[in-house]
């Protein structure tokens, strides 16, 4: 067994820890629960039953219907999925909006379909990372088949009115979509109220393993499958259930609706705390995006640093930050939510994203400022 990595992780928009009771849930039913939830045996039943209550538990908390929510292996498979699906139902190629600083996973499912004739529009941000519903509803054509739009940006923390947006869509008959990713059990979105059409999340974001996502798809929205096979998931998702997986998403949602307040104040003290430390002792560091935004993802331009640089030498003193998304670390070019913010080149390439979640203290924080600003006293 890996020996555990200590330091201080301030990285929780990557992945965050595994809660110790998701992580319970995870080994008991991966050694009891082994039966194909498919078969009709008590193995399988036991299996199908933690589907059927897990969906019963999501739908609930999101006033949705059970047969509404699909399980998937993740956020961009989430996203593929609703973007790919809806492109697939279409007689020809249309229009797609999404905003300028999409995860990766919307960005390039759009690219792709750009190839094959479809339309997108890319809608800009304004200085605090987020779109105009009004612009919105300037660009909507007769063409637009969906509008796609994050509702917390994975980089910046900053938040859309997916409100808004979603009934300026559903006004003009125009499917909408939302990548909750980063927003869910963060935020409260009530779906008998907010005329969303697809919306995608998650486990390992909210304190639950990786390989479990969901997505949640209104009845009367018709989507294509991209994997084919049996009729798994009501026939929208081939490939048997990742039942562990799956269970411990699950018990996260469960920790989620009964710790909402205690998470929310620790994320408002840690948020309010790093923001004044960083001004007391990394007077440079100007914060990208609004303050106004989710305060437990926080990204910070330093002047005068080299960002990588910067991880590494935070790397080495035990201090887990990073340069922007996860799912682009691989790719050295300037951060695309930082390009869309209008930030200068050097400023881009000076950036450092810090978010924190349930587990940090403020000590940790305290510790963490301390050593940003020990560095840059050695440059």
């Amino acid at each position: 067994m890996p020996k555990k990595y200590t330091g201080i992780y301030l990285d929780y928009a990557a992945s965050t820890p595994v809660d110790p009771q998701v992580a319970l849930v995870v080994a008991e039913t991966m050694q009891q629960v082994y039966g194909n939830p498919s078969s009709i045996h008590g193995f399988g039943l036991r299996a199908k039953s933690i589907l059927d209550e897990g969906r019963n538990l999501i739908a609930a908390i999101l006033h949705a219907r059970p047969d509404e929510i699909f399980f998937t292996s993740g956020g961009s498979e989430s996203n593929n999925l609703a973007i790919q699906g809806v492109a697939a139902e279409c007689r020809k190629p249309g229009n797609i909006i999404i905003s300028a600083i999409e995860h990766p996973s919307t960005l390039q499912t759009c690219r792709y379909l750009k190839t094959h004739g479809w339309e997108i529009t890319q809608l800009p941000v304004n200085g605090d990372g987020q779109i105009d519903p009004a612009e919105l509803d300037r660009t909507i054509q007769p063409e637009t088949a969906l509008i796609s739009i994050m509702h917390v940006n994975n980089e910046i923390g900053s938040i859309n009115d997916i409100e808004t947006c979603a009934q300026i869509a559903a006004r003009k008959n125009v499917l909408f979509h939302t990548d909750a990713v980063q927003s869910f059990g963060k935020m409260p979105v009530d779906l008998s109220k907010t005329p969303i059409s697809l919306m995608s999340f998650t486990g390992h974001k909210i304190y639950g393993p990786k390989g479990a996502g969901v997505l949640f798809k209104r009845r009367a929205v018709k989507i294509a499958k991209m994997i084919h096979g049996g009729s798994q998931e009501s026939g929208l998702r081939a490939g048997t259930e990742n039942i562990p997986a799956i269970a411990g998403l699950c018990k996260a949602v469960e920790i989620i609706q009964q710790r909402q307040n205690e998470d929310r104040a620790l994320a408002q003290k840690l948020g309010q705390q790093l923001r004044e430390l960083m001004h007391l002792k990394v007077p440079r560091a100007q914060q990208n995006g609004s303050p106004a935004g989710l305060p437990d993802i926080q990204n910070y331009a330093i002047p005068g640093i080299d960002n990588l640089s910067f991880l590494m030498g935070m790397d080495l003193a035990g201090i887990a930050i990073s340069n922007g998304s996860a799912c682009s670390s691989g790719d050295i070019s300037p951060s695309h939510v930082l390009q869309a913010l209008h930030l200068p080149e050097k400023l881009q390439n000076a950036s450092v994203r810090i978010s924190f979640g349930r587990f940090t203290s403020s000590e940790e924080i305290e510790t963490a400022v301390q050593a940003f600003a020990h560095f840059l006293q050695k440059k």
